[in-house]
């Protein structure tokens, strides 16, 4: 373990590591803690508390918004905690600590011919991941992984180390599955449920010019109810290679046999502009280094990021005037010389007949459509206009939105449901039972 305060050599190098996003929020804690075991987390708790210091945490680092970077907190910072515990072929368990990376535990898993829908970005710490829900690969099938997590091992505020689930600490175990960085304790180890690795996956893309964005989102409003979902369909607006703006279609789809991924596949053939794609790839079988790469080259490192993101159930027609202006406005930085910003719609169908039931858990506030933005930039000078943005985009949508995903959260400029007033009021009861005297941050804000 490791101990840094700001005064120490190697505080800074660890504030801004435990931000993987280059726009690092402008606090300082007053301790770093690089916890390596449980005791670690445990001592860490006890000294905050009696320190009178709040406590924040960091898993893999990926909160855009940084909400663990605190002024005058304790960060626990969990990433040298990174350990696949054990993974049991037989049971289809798993045990995990929270800075293991989705992409190493998904390699892992389908060695063994198992799988786990781990986030879609390289290097997503599966602690935060799970935490805040879980919106990963083939999660339409699943349901948002933390509906896969069977228990929790948690260092509570007073510094008890205790395992969570629908027997023993029922509470805890319901925060622990959607609640987010509001999470009021310290996960050490994650218990999961695994699957058996799909047959065959496949992936489906198209590229649209930008001429034809009302054709596209209409036909993918009304086919997406009838989108199989073992598919995730996805249309991705943003800067092609020449600096125009063009609109990816894609639909990444994991099915039991390549006859049946064949079939999913044609639903994308449906497209009423088809002879207008400058690239059509209808069937490629797929590694999952295949879509992490692709993934990642849509969110590179060492850029600033500002995203912020809605769930709707709206029709096309009232939500295209909306992104029509989005893909206007994308951010652009003349010193980078590929532009990232983009627009990403996702067909989620928590409705679907196909769908899992959802259990009782802090997760609950979903809808039919997923639509995010997100502005990326490398100069700092750029900050003030590029921050502003994806907020600002939004909150002209704010009418359909039905309350935003804590994954792409931007509460700190725009408060928005993440809930329902059910489980907020749950949470708030739940809270005040565990963390009596408010040891642990929540999120920046919230409505």
């Amino acid at each position: 373990m490791s101990i840094l305060t700001p005064s120490d050599h190697g505080y800074e190098d660890a504030r801004r590591a435990a931000v993987w996003n280059r726009r690092i929020p402008n606090e300082n804690p007053d301790v770093i803690v690089l916890a390596e075991t449980a005791d670690d987390v445990i001592n860490a708790v006890n000294d905050a508390r009696a320190a009178g210091r709040k406590v924040s945490i960091r898993s893999g680092g990926h909160s855009w918004s940084g909400n663990h970077i605190r002024q005058g907190a304790t960060l626990i910072d969990l990433s040298r905690m990174n350990s696949i515990v054990e993974i049991n072929r037989e049971a289809k368990r798993a045990i995990v600590e929270p800075g293991c990376q989705g992409t190493l535990l998904l390699k892992e898993l389908m060695a063994l011919d198992l799988f786990f829908p781990v986030g879609h970005c390289v290097g997503v710490g599966i602690g935060g991941f799970l935490l805040q829900g879980g919106f990963g690969w083939n999660s339409r099938v699943y349901g948002p992984a933390c509906m896969s997590v069977t228990a929790v091992d948690v260092v509570t505020a007073d510094g008890e180390l205790v395992r969570a689930d629908e027997n023993n600490h029922p509470d805890l175990y319901w925060a622990a599955r959607g609640s987010g960085p509001g999470f009021f304790g310290v996960v050490i180890r994650f218990h999961l449920k695994v699957y058996d690795r799909p047959k065959a996956i496949v992936n489906c893309a198209y590229i649209y010019p930008a001429e034809v964005l009302e054709d596209l989102f209409t036909w993918a409003g009304e086919i997406g109810p009838k989108v199989p979902i073992q598919m995730e369909l996805i249309l991705l607006p943003h800067f092609g290679f020449d600096g125009g703006k063009e609109i990816p279609v894609a639909g990444a789809t994991f099915a039991d046999s390549e006859e049946e991924a064949r079939e999913i596949a044609k639903i994308l053939e449906t497209s009423p502009v088809l002879d207008r794609a400058t690239v059509a790839m209808p069937y490629v079988p797929a590694q999952m280094e295949d879509f992490f790469g692709a993934v990642h080259f849509q969110y590179p490192d060492n850029h600033r990021w500002c995203p912020d993101n809605m769930w709707t159930h709206a029709s096309a027609a009232e939500l295209i005037p909306g992104i029509r202006e989005i893909v206007r406005t994308l951010p652009e930085d003349p010193s980078d010389t590929q532009n990232f910003s983009h627009l990403q719609w996702m067909n989620w169908g928590p409705n679907h007949p196909d769908a899992p039931e959802r259990p009782d858990m802090a997760f609950s506030n979903e809808d039919e459509i997923f639509l995010s933005a997100y502005a990326a930039w490398s100069d700092p000078a750029l900050d003030e206009t590029h921050s502003k943005w994806a907020a600002e985009r939004m909150r002209g949508m704010e009418h359909l939105s039905t309350g935003t995903q804590l994954a792409d959260e931007n509460l700190s400029q725009r408060p928005s449901r993440f809930m329902t007033d059910e489980n907020y009021a749950r949470y708030d009861e739940y809270k005040a039972k565990y963390d009596p005297d408010d040891l642990f941050h929540t999120w920046w804000d919230r409505p």
